[in-house]
C-alpha cells in the first residue's frame, strides 16, 4: 500500500471529486463512518459512553461532525465543541454541522470560548475525538488551537485523531508547536508519511486506514517510492506447504554465530528460523562453546568450528565454513560473533566469497565498519539488518541521531549505493532495496526494545530465505511477522516484561493470523 504526502492525497481527493464525480460530501460521510467503525473495533460498543468531539473549521472538522452524528444514532453521549462559529466553517463542514444539529440537538453542539469548560468535559469523557486540523497544516500552532491540544493531552483520555493527529506535519511527522497524542488515528484513502516517521510515530498511536472510494487507477498513478507493508502482501509471498512436504522441502538454513558468553544469540536465531518454517537449521559456532549451544537447541543442529584463544571463530576456519555454507540453502552471519580482530578478518573473507542468499547482522555488520565497499564483492547481494548504531558505523560520518532523523533517506541511499537490501531496525522498521524502493513496517512495539529481538529477526529472515523466498520478500515478510509476533506477545504479557523468547513463541501465532497456517 502506497504511503503518500499531503499534496498527493489532496490530488487524489480532487481527482475523485472532479473526474470520478464522487461528491465531496460522500467522501466525508465515508470518512466519518470509517472512524466510528474503527472506534468500535478498538474501544467496543460506544452506546451509553460519553464521547467528546472537538472540531476545527475545515474539512477535518466536517469529518468530526459526521462522527458525532453517527455516534448519536448509536446512542452514545455526544458532546461537540467547535473552535469557530457556523459561518466560518468550510462549505462541507457547514453542511455536516446542520445535519449534526438535527441528530444531536443544539444543546449538544457548542462553540468554544474559554478552554476551561472544555477541560471539565474532557475529564468526564470516555473517549475524545480530535477533528481539529488535517493534512494541510504547515505552520506552528498558536492561540486557541494550541490551548485545546494541550487540554486534550492533559486530560489523558483515550483519544481518536481524525486522519492525522492535530499538530503533526503530514509529510515529516514533525510537531508544529503542539500536537495531540492519539491512542488511535484513523486516516483516509492512503496512509500519510508523517504517521510513520519522526515524532509522528509517538503521536499517532495505533493507525487504521479507511477506504473512502478513491479509484484504484488514480492510486496507481501516484508516484510514491514508499509503501506500507500489509498483511495481505505478506500472505501472498509465504510459501505453500503441500501435503507431500518433507523437511527438505523447506530448505536448510545455515547460521554462523556465537562465542563464549553469547551462545544465546545463536540459539535464538536458530529457533526463530525453525519457528518461521525452515525445514532444517544448523549453527556453526566456536568448538569450545558447541556443547553449550547444543544443550540449548533440541531441534537445530550444531557444527563446531576452529576458534581463537578468546573462544571466537578463527580465521583458519574459512574453508570449513565455506564448505558448510555450500551444503545449505541460505546463510545468516553475525549474532554473538564478537569483534575479535581475527573473527572480523574471517567475516570479511566470508562476505567476499558467499554465493548463497544471506543475511548479515550484528557483528557481521560491525566487521564492515569502514569497509562497506566489501559488499560490492559479494557474489549475491545480501540482506543487512542494522539498528541505528550499526547503521551509523556503516555510513561515513553518520551518528545514530542523524540516522534516526532521516531513516527513510539513509536506508534508501545505502541500499542504492551498495546494491543491498537494508532492514533498518527501530520504531517503524524501514526496508529498502537497490532500486530505491522503501517499505515501512507498521507492526512492532516498545516491548521489543530488549536484548535478542534482533537475533530473532535474523533467524526469521534466513528461515524464509531457506524456504525459497527472494531476498526482498523474505526481508519484508520476516520484518512484518517479527513485529506482529511482538504485538501478540505484548497483548498477552504487556510491554515492560517482554523478552526475545516471547517473540519467538508467538511466531507460529503470527503465521496463523496472516496465512491461516
Amino acid at each position: 500500500m502506497k504511503i503518500v504526502t499531503a499534496e498527493q492525497m489532496q490530488t487524489l481527493d480532487r481527482r475523485t471529486i472532479q473526474e470520478a464525480g464522487v461528491p465531496s460530501l460522500t467522501l466525508m460521510e465515508r470518512a466519518g463512518a470509517g472512524v466510528v467503525s474503527h472506534m468500535e473495533d478498538v474501544f467496543g460498543r460506544l452506546s451509553g459512553k460519553t464521547v467528546t468531539i472537538i472540531c476545527g473549521k475545515g474539512n477535518n472538522g466536517g469529518d468530526g461532525l459526521v462522527v458525532a452524528r453517527l455516534l448519536a444514532k448509536k446512542r452514545a453521549g455526544v458532546r461537540v465543541f467547535l473552535l469557530t462559529g457556523e459561518k466560518d466553517l468550510s462549505r462541507d463542514a457547514r453542511t455536516m454541522y446542520r445535519r449534526c444539529i438535527r441528530a444531536v440537538g443544539k444543546s449538544g453542539v457548542r462553540t468554544l470560548g474559554s478552554v476551561e469548560p472544555l477541560k471539565t468535559v474532557l475529564a468526564e469523557s470516555d473517549v475524545v475525538v480530535d477533528a481539529l486540523l488535517g493534512t494541510g497544516l504547515s505552520a506552528p500552532i498558536t492561540g486557541n488551537y494550541r490551548e485545546v491540544i494541550e487540554a486534550i493531552n492533559e486530560a489523558n483520555r483515550p483519544t481518536v485523531s481524525v486522519d492525522l493527529p492535530s499538530g503533526i506535519h503530514a509529510d515529516t511527522g514533525a510537531v508544529l508547536g503542539a500536537a495531540v497524542r492519539a491512542t488511535l488515528t484513523v486516516t483516509f484513502g492512503l496512509p500519510k508519511l508523517g504517521l510513520y516517521v519522526g515524532p509522528g510515530i509517538d503521536h499517532a498511536g495505533q493507525v487504521r486506514i479507511v477506504d473512502i472510494g478513491i479509484p484504484p487507477a488514480y492510486v496507481e498513478a501516484v508516484e510514491s517510492r514508499v509503501s506500507l507493508l500489509t498483511e495481505a502482501a505478506v500472505r501472498g509471498v509465504l510459501p505453500h506447504r503441500p501435503p507431500s512436504s518433507h523437511k527438505g522441502t523447506f530448505g536448510h538454513a545455515a547460521i554462523i554465530a556465537g562465542s563464549v558468553g553469547k551462545t544465546g544469540a545463536a540459539a535464538m536465531a536458530a529457533k526463530a528460523a525453525l519457528r518461521v518454517g525452515a525445514g532444517l537449521v544448523t549453527v556453526a559456532t566456536p568448538s569450545s562453546v558447541n556443547d553449550t549451544l547444543e544443550a540449548k537447541l533440541l531441534e537445530a543442529m550444531t557444527v563446531p568450528m576452529p576458534e581463537t584463544k578468546a573462544r571466537t571463530l578463527a580465521r583458519s576456519g574459512l574453508d570449513r565454513l565455506l564448505t558448510f555454507i555450500s551444503a545449505r540453502t541460505a546463510v545468516a552471519v553475525g549474532p554473538g560473533l564478537t569483534t575479535h580482530p581475527e573473527t572480523v578478518e574471517l567475516v570479511q573473507a566470508l562476505i567476499r566469497q558467499m554465493g548463497k542468499p544471506a543475511v548479515l547482522d550484528a557483528d557481521a555488520l560491525n566487521a564492515l565498519a569502514g569497509k562497506a565497499s566489501l559488499l560490492g564483492e559479494c557474489k549475491a547481494p545480501p540482506i543487512l539488518t542494522p539498528h541505528p548504531g550499526e547503521m551509523a558505523r556503516l555510513e561515513t560520518e553518520a551518528t545514530p541521531h542523524s540516522v534516526n532523523a532521516d531513516r527513510i533517506g539513509v536506508a534508501s541511499r545505502f541500499a542504492v549505493q551498495r546494491s543491498v537490501i537494508l532492514v533498518l531496525k527501530g520504531a517503524r522498521t524501514v526496508v529498502a532495496r537497490p532500486d530505491g524502493t522503501v517499505a515501512i513496517c507498521p507492526t512492532g512495539n516498545p516491548g521489543m526494545a530488549t536484548a535478542g529481538t534482533g537475533d530473532v529477526l535474523t533467524g526469521m529472515i534466513v528461515g524464509l530465505l531457506a524456504q525459497g523466498l527472494n531476498p526482498w520478500d523474505a526481508a519484508c515478510a520476516a520484518t512484518y511477522l517479527h513485529g506482529l509476533a511482538g504485538d501478540l506477545a505484548a497483548a498477552q504479557l504487556g510491554i515492560a516484561g517482554m523478552i526475545a523468547g516471547d517473540v519467538i513463541d508467538q511466531i507460529p501465532h503470527a503465521l496463523v493470523q496472516v496465512a491461516g497456517r
